[in-house]
């Protein structure tokens, strides 16, 4: 392992992001019991689902501005003690009203992972690496989900669903143990990493590695075109990926009528195809990337093309009843929306300078994640007035082919009338521009 300590971080933001998952995705695997409990209804189970996302969008903007001012190692420490407790607290709902205000924290505390773990893989991996560090950091989120269905599931048989809360906060509190011990902001605070492998991530990105001084202020970035575009781009990923968090398990059980039982396989099968997607996206993403001569072009189209692959089988949903079938078409859908979000992410980095990752990252997470206040509680209300699940779909697949448009049409590098950023030529802000 020596000279590439930066597979550990990858690897610790793998696990971070699995655990994340994990307890987000358990409150929609064990949603029937839940709803039984505390006597929800099909709208109020919406409007928990989306409570979530009140919190989480705020501090995802938060969150990346914290990890850009404080270090990662901080943000992300604090953020996953924070989430495993109020992970923990969920199992002590006895009302709506408690469910709700511990989800808006929930929701908060887990809001920086993603913004805080792009601005960890700018901070360890050059940017020829970077798909592949998204895609595979990234992945641990679909493959906790994938996971988190027969760990939630037989808890929940043996232990009651209160306590399979407590299971998951747990393994959060022991990952920022390790984290702490392990981890470093950069890699040349770390004991670990070769002054090789130090001068080797900085390799292409030492012309945009500007000081923030050096650079205009982070609101300018956040009123670029490009940045409201990308934001549409991942709101529009995050739309259908919200309804696969939330009512997946659901779906399956009212509408295919699969048993509790069959719900730990049938649920985990679709986020097997988004880990894939993920994984095998962010390779699929680099190599097209180092054959483009337009690396942003190269990066929109590894974007945009499996989105709009995900909302045309969104939209065969509405014809396919078949269990195994749909199962099928949720694990193609999930490992296209995967591909794309590895890909968006990765864009980022090719129109922003390495000292605005962290606030830019988050604005775009921000704006992204909105679409999980609205996506949940839509999708509830559309459910039990608006002929069901068919409708959601549809809706799903609009907002899809609105985010193709988006990455298409209005993803560019700014280009201000001096030619110059930050005192930084602009072409040099692409990622090792012709080479």
């Amino acid at each position: 392992m020596s000279g590439r300590y930066r597979v550990i971080i990858a690897i610790l933001l793998f696990l971070v992001g699995m655990i994340n998952y994990m307890d987000r995705a358990a409150i929609g695997i064990l949603a029937p019991h839940i709803r039984g409990d505390l006597g929800l209804s099909t709208s109020q189970l919406g409007v928990i689902f989306s409570a979530f996302f009140l919190g989480y969008a705020i501090f995802s903007f938060l969150g990346g501005y914290l990890s850009d001012r404080f270090g990662p190692l901080k943000t992300f420490t604090v953020a996953a003690a924070a989430w495993s407790v109020f992970c923990g607290l969920t199992g002590l709902a006895t009302n709506f009203v408690f469910l709700l205000i511990v989800r808006v924290f929930f929701g908060a505390s887990e809001g920086p992972m993603g913004s805080t773990t792009n601005r960890m893989i700018t901070n360890w991996f050059p940017k020829k690496e970077t798909a592949r560090a998204v895609g595979f950091t990234f992945s641990g989120q679909n493959f906790g989900s994938a996971v988190a269905a027969p760990i939630v599931v037989f808890s929940a048989l043996w232990l009651g669903w209160r306590l399979a809360f407590a299971v998951l906060a747990g393994l959060g509190v022991v990952w920022c143990l390790v984290w702490i011990w392990l981890a470093k902001d950069k890699p040349e605070q770390s004991r670990h990493t070769t002054e090789a492998e130090c001068s080797y991530i900085v390799s292409d990105r030492k012309q945009d590695n500007q000081s923030d001084e050096a650079l205009p202020p982070l609101r300018e970035y956040l009123r670029r075109p490009s940045t409201i575009a990308l934001g549409i781009g991942l709101f529009s990923m995050n739309y259908s990926l919200y309804i696969f968090v939330s009512w997946l398990p659901s779906y399956l059980t009212s509408v295919l009528h699969v048993t509790q039982h069959q719900l730990a396989g049938f649920a985990m099968v679709p986020w097997v195809g988004g880990f894939i997607g993920y994984l095998g996206g962010g390779f699929v993403s680099d190599l097209v990337y180092r054959g483009a001569s337009d690396k942003l072009k190269a990066r929109k189209i590894t974007s945009g093309v499996p989105l709009f692959i995900a909302g045309i089988a969104l939209m065969s949903l509405i014809v396919v009843k078949d269990l195994w079938i749909t199962v099928g078409v949720f694990s193609l859908s999930l490992m296209m929306l995967s591909m794309a979000m590895q890909s968006l992410w990765s864009t980022i980095h090719e129109v922003v300078p390495t000292a605005r990752i962290g606030g830019v990252s988050g604005f775009i997470h921000f704006l992204a994640n909105t679409s999980g206040i609205i996506s949940p509680a839509i999708t509830g209300y559309v459910v039990e007035n608006f002929g069901g699940y068919n409708s959601a779909f549809v809706i799903a697949s609009v907002v899809a082919f609105s985010g193709c448009i988006s990455i298409a049409g209005f993803v560019r590098r700014h280009r201000p009338a001096s030619g110059i950023e930050g005192g930084v030529p602009v072409g040099h802000l692409s990622s090792a521009a012709k080479g």
